[in-house]
């Protein structure tokens, strides 16, 4: 009796070992980390010149996925957090663009009417989680954890801090750039907390546009960009040269005298403040919301969108580009230093990549001799009009032409009882044929048959048939609408690789140190990654398959 007694004992503290041991196999954080328009090179490009504890620790001690790839189209902001943190890609979650056409109006991704701003007396905080189709991982813990865990999500542009948290998140938080203050909306909470609001007290833009953008290092040191002074940039308004060292103060100066719409607050998030101050903000909530301190798993994610605002502003070859990336570093550092000591070395599981990269400049690719130009879409739908006048009598056949896609008037089109998938192809048969466009693919085609590879297979999985344009244009390697041939700059949203190619690093709770250079990862595949770690169900829509490595 006694015998059996003491087994039953020793059974019984033997699965409670097991059962606390369970309970701690799941990372009390994670974090989820988004640099917006960062291209893979830049991690061995800027290598050199970054510090131990930020970018070189994540690769050191961390997993890097070398062969991370975007499988879809367009490769855009919103698409791009959207993807990441479902596991899915546009033809599933819904998210098709920033911005697309829907219902006769432009419909901007996270817009909501029916919710209000809070912190701020403004229309920036009407967003929302809504237009999005399927769950986050972040819903899925949610669920799973009988809604003990809590998300949170924070960046500049609202969009890179609502998507990737999904419908059931605490609360968003991004940057009202009229004001300068961080705000959110009703969708979550009616007040702000109490450490935010006196965060927006405290005006740090204010206090950073007195700083100016200076460079970090001796400028000969900027070795990995090209001239300071050079024909392929753009320069904020008042400012007539792209130059270090941009006085910020004197530009806000001249915005007043010239009345110009444009914030300071707008510009001043273009320059390293903005990661600054999203840092700032980020590290705050982790303390005063004790984000990793509940007995369930908790989620932050963190959008750093100032590089995408520097590489439209300046491109990649840019000084300016180089200079946010090393202060990034530093950023990213001091984000690493506040995890340790908030939640601990090892209790919190991150990851870092981009929602989409980049191209080079046209004008600067021309000096190479390589293929590149500039497109004029309002042109083709001049071109457009006449040809479909020619074809099928006057009318509005068009709602809108774009230089990624053209949306039909289908009511128009219907009332003329033509047949609409051949007007689609009759479009696109003329379209192929403009200098410049490398494909355009009629919707009607995508709708029947699957395509698993190449470029039709990016554009299937980029396509909702609610919100995406009937026909899609895809431009050639190195082309950008002619718009940014008179501003400078670049832009993104192709198939090809400098658009597609992002970096992947997986660092902290159980985490291996190592690498997969050769095999093909895609972005679809972060998010099952994510949940297989935290042993819940994939977000709704996901399709990705957890990186293997990382199990290994």
């Amino acid at each position: 009796m006694r015998k059996s007694v003491r087994l039953l004992l020793i059974y019984f503290f033997i699965f409670a070992s097991q059962t606390t041991l369970a309970q701690q196999e799941k990372p009390k954080l994670v974090v989820g980390i988004i640099v917006d328009q960062m291209r893979y090179d830049y991690l061995s490009r800027f290598y050199e010149k970054f510090g131990e504890n930020g970018f070189k620790r994540l690769v050191n001690k961390g997993f890097q996925c070398h062969n991370t790839h975007y499988n879809y189209i367009p490769t855009e902001t919103a698409p791009g957090h959207a993807s990441v943190f479902t596991g899915s890609s546009p033809a599933f979650h819904g998210i098709v663009a920033n911005t697309w056409w829907e219902n006769k109006k432009y419909t901007y991704c996270v817009g909501d009417t029916e919710v209000k701003t809070v912190g701020e007396e403004s229309s920036a905080g009407e967003m929302s989680p809504r237009n999005l189709l399927t769950t986050t991982f972040a819903d899925q813990l949610h669920i799973a954890s009988n809604q003990q865990s809590r998300a949170f999500g924070v960046s500049i542009k609202d969009r890179g801090a609502i998507l990737p948290v999904g419908h059931a998140a605490k609360s968003a938080f991004w940057y009202d750039k009229q004001s300068g203050k961080f705000i959110t909306s009703t969708y979550y909470t009616e007040k702000l907390p109490d450490w935010l609001q006196q965060y927006n007290n405290l005006r740090r833009p204010d206090q950073l546009i007195e700083l100016g953008w200076n460079l970090l290092l001796p400028a000969d040191q900027y070795t990995e960009a090209g001239k300071d002074l050079n024909d392929f940039e753009s320069h904020f308004p008042t400012k007539e040269k792209s130059v270090f060292p941009y006085n910020l103060k004197e530009i806000r100066e001249n915005i007043k005298k010239t009345q110009l719409k444009q914030s300071i607050y707008d510009i001043l998030v273009a320059t390293p403040a903005g990661n600054t101050l999203v840092k700032e903000v980020a590290t705050r909530l982790l303390k005063e919301e004790k984000l990793g301190k509940g007995k369930a798993t908790d989620v932050l994610t963190v959008s750093f969108s100032s590089p995408d605002l520097v590489g439209h502003y300046f491109g990649p070859q840019s000084v300016e580009l180089e200079d946010i990336y090393l202060r990034l570093d530093r950023e990213i550092a001091e984000l690493l230093q506040n995890l340790d000591e908030q939640v601990g070395k090892g209790n919190y599981l991150l990851f870092l990549t981009a929602d989409h990269a980049g191209g080079d400049v046209p004008k600067y690719l021309k000096t190479m001799k390589i293929p590149s130009g500039y497109f004029d879409d309002k042109q083709l739908k001049t071109d457009l009009q006449t040809y479909l006048a020619s074809l099928y009598g006057e009318g509005e056949y068009l709602d809108v032409v774009e230089s990624n896609g053209i949306y039909l008037n289908k009511k128009n089109i219907e009332a003329k009882k033509l047949n609409i998938n051949e007007l689609e192809d009759n479009i696109a048969a003329f379209v192929r044929e403009k200098e410049g466009v490398f494909d355009a693919i009629p919707a009607h085609k995508l709708h029947y048959q699957t395509h698993s590879t190449g470029l039709w297979s990016m554009v299937q999985k980029g396509h909702y048939h609610k919100r995406s344009p009937q026909i899609h244009v895809i431009l050639k390697s190195g082309w950008l609408e002619k718009g940014w041939e008179e501003r400078g700059g670049t832009s993104h949203g192709t198939p090809f690789r400098y658009d597609t190619h992002v970096p992947l690093l997986w660092y902290g709770w159980n985490i291996p140190e190592g690498k997969s250079t050769r095999r093909r990862v895609e972005i679809v595949d972060i998010a099952p990654t994510v949940c297989s770690f935290l042993k819940i169900q994939f977000p709704s829509g996901a399709y990705g398959e957890p990186v293997k490595e990382l199990f290994e």
